[in-house]
């Protein structure tokens, strides 16, 4: 922190934190990153700004500002965002990708499917897992045989 005394308040110390060139710069490189994913995302989805805009519920001038960098969505746009384009939040903002949540899960209804079946109790997930796992074998018994 630092102190700064100034007439404007009238004699009292005004502080302020000093921020590093290299916070400012981290700070730049990360908005980079996200500006990208995002532009990627959307180009990997066949979607124009305008189009990815409707189904995030916002403009399609947030959407150009996002992915030219010159600004960084909040966290419910980002949230918006990440949902149209079947991705997380932390993926678009630090291109983290878990195993488990793929960018490119093309499918979304059977996306939603998942992080519905995801919400049950775990009793029923695996019965789910189940009755998945008996389909997929009997597909790769199928596919042996031809």
């Amino acid at each position: 922190m630092m102190a700064w005394h100034s007439p404007e308040t009238s004699g009292k110390l005004a502080t302020f934190r000093a921020t590093n060139v290299t916070e400012v710069l981290d700070m730049a490189d990360e908005l980079a990153g996200f500006a990208e994913r995002l532009r990627t995302l959307r180009k990997q989805r066949n979607l124009s700004q305008t189009e990815l805009g409707q189904q995030a519920g916002l403009h399609y001038t947030h959407i150009g500002r996002f992915e030219r960098g010159l600004s960084r969505p909040g966290s419910d746009t980002l949230k918006r965002l990440a949902d149209a384009l079947g991705v997380t939040g932390d993926y678009l903002l630090d291109g983290v990708e878990d195993d488990a949540a793929k960018a490119k899960f093309s499918d979304r209804e059977l996306l939603k499917q998942f992080q519905e079946v995801e919400q049950l109790p775990e009793a029923d997930k695996l019965v789910v897992k189940t009755l998945l796992d008996a389909f997929l074998t009997k597909k790769q018994i199928q596919a042996l045989v031809r």
